[in-house]
């Protein structure tokens, strides 16, 4: 393989190279785009039509322009706060079964192709992980920032891993519809998206099963951290 034939491929090493010094993803997705674009030969005037094209044409563009700023009207309006108050008053409510919970239905709107309906911006920051939170403040009292921490960070893999092994089952999805294009190019022509969709249900069931077994053992986790805090600060843990 020539260079040439490998100039396409630059953007791969700028966006490794953005993300592991943290600049700006945009800025670097941005660049990576620019750069591939001018090594296979595009002229910047197609190259910026083709960049407002797909923006304007993606559908998370709705995601920025309104659900963005509505989320942050609710949050300044103190969604967060309601949202933990709600939980804490709720007396068999923890973590995990919040967590179970949200699992199984973000898994399942997936699956039917919803998959706008939950997601990082618009559920897991304002309303998912506040709730997790606060079943854990209820339990256990005030935590400390490296225990939310893990809280946050559990409730965003939630959302992650349930639409990802989701949404393969939803036969008009992208990424079905590309591995179908894909198979009949070539020569593959006896596999259509249903029998992708029907394929990917078993490793949807099968990281189910596994994420529920990990969520599990969460409650039990989140009591040793908060005892081990207590213990280094003097205090009892009080549930």
């Amino acid at each position: 393989m020539t260079v040439t034939e490998l100039l396409p491929l630059i953007g791969i090493p700028i966006v490794v190279a953005g993300f592991a010094f943290k600049f700006n993803p945009l800025l670097v997705v941005t660049v990576a785009g620019l750069a591939t674009g001018l090594s296979v030969g595009m002229d910047l005037g197609t190259l910026l039509e083709t960049f407002g094209e797909k923006f304007v044409n993606s559908r998370s563009l709705a995601t920025f322009l309104l659900i963005l700023p509505v989320i942050g009207l609710l949050e300044s309006y103190g969604l967060k706060e309601r949202a933990q108050d709600w939980i804490a008053s709720l007396a068999n409510a923890t973590s995990a079964r919040i967590l179970m919970l949200y699992f199984v239905l973000r898994q399942g709107l997936g699956a039917l192709g919803l998959t706008y309906i939950g997601g990082q911006a618009q559920t897991v920051r304002p309303l998912l992980a506040p709730m997790v939170e606060g079943a854990a403040v209820a339990k256990y009292g005030e935590l400390p920032l490296p225990i939310r921490d893990k809280i946050r960070a559990h409730a965003a893999a939630c959302d992650n891993i349930a639409v990802f092994f989701g949404e393969d089952i939803f036969i008009a999805f992208g990424a079905v519809l590309l591995m179908d294009a894909f198979l009949k190019e070539n020569g593959i022509t006896n596999i259509e998206p249903l029998h992708l969709g029907l394929w990917a249900i078993p490793t949807a069931i099968a990281a189910l099963i596994i994420h529920m077994a990990r969520l599990t053992r969460l409650d039990a986790s989140i009591r040793r951290d908060v005892e081990a805090w207590k213990k280094s600060e003097g205090a009892e843990v009080t549930a």
